[in-house]
């Protein structure tokens, strides 16, 4: 028995040949044609002597040939590399060597950055080029075109044995460094991400076939709005189709097309990356009067929804169930909230943990589970086996406590007298005011629960007195006029003085990572490039 991600599709594809597996735009693909598609390239990159345990780079916005690449990969005991394709000349070199790519599936008009890089990565010797309407010339780099791979390439499986010990490498910017490649047992992430456990239980799949036979019924219509180079897109997508459902995409974010492709497919789930999509998204939602009967659920994966938000959401979607899904790259699944239209909206970000997720306080030892307790989290059992090339660095998020490992990215929480945890946010970027600690999370939510705020960034900022003083980039919502000092006495109603931002900066639209995540360091440069608009030295 192997929990191996090909083995895991195929199974899909035996039970529900004929069902829709995957759309994007005006084109999609059944089961069975999803898993010719990808047979016929696994093949194809074989010719070409790549095989297990080489690294093929997808370099591309939400597509299908994006996960025909990706599956193809697996197939062949091979591991997919995920590309931003927001990446300029410097980071594409940086991430095509450290990856070691062999190969590279790119779409067209990304051809002259290619072309530019290639000369500096010895071990890519294919690349494969995906029409997307451009006219980028590709024969500087010798491309293939992406159909003609297709074409010639054998529609029967005809592979080797896999194993569940197969590697899987998700490549995480976070918010700062070069890129880093998270390396992960096929079975472990399966457990962790892809459905292997039951996250409300937090009972194990029983074996391989369990997903695929429990979707012969039918299954749930998916809609993972982020970029499909995220961890979270990924999982949201081949956890629905372990299970026998379909997955839509929108080749990239645009909140009509969202909700276009919600009214066309009939979409059951939405899965987003909190307030940066969860805003827009509304806004498009009552300018334009989609129909959303459809939708039984959202939810929130690697961003927390504020509060506010969600309390937009279930007033304007009253039968839909929000989740936040909390995890990273490095850790999987650590825990989930739900909210009901019903129930209380004035906890802070409030979820349940997984089985496996406990606090460590800073020595490493385990928190015990008290009301008030603080710790960072920390998650055992199917985790990471670390970065790729990089010992050093993985040493820093790995602890052994009394003989078991944990991974701890380094997010901190406190146990509340219900068993829940309240989210505090990432250590690294806490803000250290007057020996203070403030997690910026907690103040970006109280912030955007101001009317005119669209979206908001917290910092920290240095001070002679303070050491640091919170500080706040904010975005104000379209035609509105923000009054500062009115924020200011509304951020006073929903956080201690202390942790309401002293310096202010309004900017026109907050820069965020692709996958909606806070650039932070973006935030840092412009506090320090222009004088805030106001400050607001009372404590």
């Amino acid at each position: 028995m192997a929990f191996n991600i090909a083995d895991l599709l195929e199974h899909a594809v035996d039970v529900v040949p004929d069902r829709t597996a995957v759309i994007c735009g005006d084109r999609l693909l059944t089961y069975a044609e999803l898993d010719e598609r990808a047979n016929r390239l696994a093949h194809h990159l074989a010719e070409q002597g790549i095989g297990q345990g080489d690294h093929i780079g997808v370099y591309s916005r939400n597509s299908l040939e994006m996960i025909e690449t990706m599956f193809a990969a697996y197939k062949l005991r091979a591991i997919a590399i995920n590309v931003n394709y927001r990446y300029v000349e410097s980071e594409l070199a940086y991430l095509f060597t450290n990856a070691d790519l062999v190969a590279l599936v790119h779409e067209r008009h990304y051809s002259e950055r290619v072309a530019a890089v290639l000369p500096g990565a010895p071990t890519l010797k294919h690349v494969l080029v995906v029409e997307d309407g451009s006219d980028a010339d590709f024969a500087a780099h010798g491309g293939v075109p992406y159909e003609e791979a297709i074409a010639a390439g054998s529609p029967e499986r005809g592979f080797g044995e896999r194993s569940g010990d197969d590697l899987y490498i998700l490549y995480t910017g976070g918010t700062t460094g070069y890129p880093k490649g998270v390396m992960w047992r096929h079975e472990d992430v399966f457990r962790a991400l892809g459905g292997g456990i039951d996250f409300v239980t937090g009972e194990y799949v029983p074996d391989e076939w369990t997903l695929a036979e429990q979707g012969r019924q039918g299954a749930l219509v998916r809609l993972p709005v982020a970029p499909l180079i995220h961890g979270a897109a990924q999982w949201a997508a081949f956890g629905a189709l372990f299970a026998g459902g379909t997955v839509v995409f929108v080749p990239q974010f645009d909140p009509d097309e969202v909700w276009r492709a919600v009214e066309r497919h009939k979409v059951n789930v939405l899965t987003i990356v909190g307030d940066a999509m969860a805003r827009p998204l509304l806004d498009a939602y009552h300018g334009n009067g989609y129909d959303a009967s459809s939708l039984v659920a959202v939810s929130s994966h690697a961003a927390l929804f504020s509060q506010s938000v969600k309390q937009e959401y279930l007033a304007t979607f009253p039968n839909v169930v929000l989740t936040d899904a909390i995890g990273s790259s490095e850790s999987g699944f650590t825990g989930i909230g739900m909210m009901a239209k019903d129930a209380d909206h004035s906890a802070g970000p409030r979820v349940n943990f997984g089985k496996d997720a406990v606090l460590l306080d800073d020595d490493g030892g385990v928190v015990p589970a008290e009301p008030g307790a603080v710790g960072r989290i920390g998650r055992r059992g199917h985790v990471p086996l670390g970065y790729y090339k990089d010992p050093a660095k993985s040493e820093t998020i790995f602890v052994e406590v009394d003989g078991v490992r944990y991974v701890v990215p380094g997010d901190y929480a406190r146990y509340e007298d219900d068993g829940t945890v309240t989210l505090l946010g990432r250590g690294s970027q806490c803000v250290n005011t007057g020996g203070e600690k403030v997690f910026p999370e907690e103040v970006e939510g109280a912030l955007k629960s101001h009317p005119d705020v669209f979206d908001a960034l917290v910092i920290g900022v240095p001070d002679g007195r303070l050491g640091q003083r919170v500080g706040a980039i904010v975005q104000p919502r379209a035609g509105r006029t923000l009054d500062l000092t009115a924020l200011d006495a509304h951020v006073r109603t929903e956080i201690a003085g202390y942790k309401v931002p002293r310096s202010i900066w309004i900017v026109a639209e907050i820069a965020r990572l692709p996958s909606g995540k806070p650039d932070y360091p973006w935030a840092q440069r412009h506090a320090a490039e222009h004088e805030p608009a106001a400050d607001l030295l009372k404590a």
